[in-house]
């Protein structure tokens, strides 16, 4: 069953956040819209090329106003002692949410039960909390932010504008659809 449409479950997450400790609940997900990349394990190996790519894009979320939130089913603590120690995870200026008891992981059905790991779960959630868009990976496949960052344009996109439809590889100022009879068997 698809995810797409459903709404984020209540939870409170400790998180690593410049510097500092802080409890993310889902109010702070409401009436804005956020990404969620969940990754197995703090100190791997595809696991900083991923959020790296993120925190060298984060400004870009930001001004489209997404905030971003790594999950993994590690504690706030080891968010810290792994951004201590890596310059790629320094870097990082976005939320690192713990998911220590698993429950934000098996909300998103991104669980590995029997490693107590996430999968490479993507999430773009929209203002009233609901799924949109998402993409799982297996462990050993990392993703591009420029291509999250694209298709959260492209859901705030269609949110706004509901009559219309973005196209493959759509970016902002391209051409748009709108479907209609005219363009059945045209395209």
């Amino acid at each position: 069953m698809s995810l797409i449409g459903k709404k984020v479950s209540e939870f409170t997450a400790q998180a690593y956040v410049n510097g500092d400790f802080k409890e993310v609940t889902l109010n702070d997900l409401k009436g804005k819209w956020s990404v969620f990349v969940f990754y197995p394990a703090d100190f791997t190996f595809v696991c900083p090329t991923e959020l790296g790519d993120l925190a060298d894009k984060y400004a870009e979320f930001q001004k489209v106003g997404c905030e971003v939130y790594s999950v993994s089913t590690d504690t706030h603590f080891i968010h810290k002692a792994w951004h201590d120690t890596s310059e790629t995870i320094r870097k990082i200026k976005y939320p690192m949410l713990a998911d220590p008891n698993h429950k934000i992981s098996e909300d998103f059905e991104v669980l590995i039960p029997d490693a107590g790991l996430a999968l490479r779960g993507s999430f773009i959630i929209n203002p009233d909390t609901e799924i949109v868009a998402y993409e799982v990976n297996a462990l050993g496949i990392g993703r591009s932010a420029a291509d999250l960052l694209r298709k959260v344009q492209a859901a705030q996109f269609v949110a706004q504008h509901g009559d219309q439809v973005c196209p493959a590889n759509w970016t902002p100022g391209e051409e748009t659809l709108k479907p209609g009879l005219d363009l059945i068997g045209k395209i």
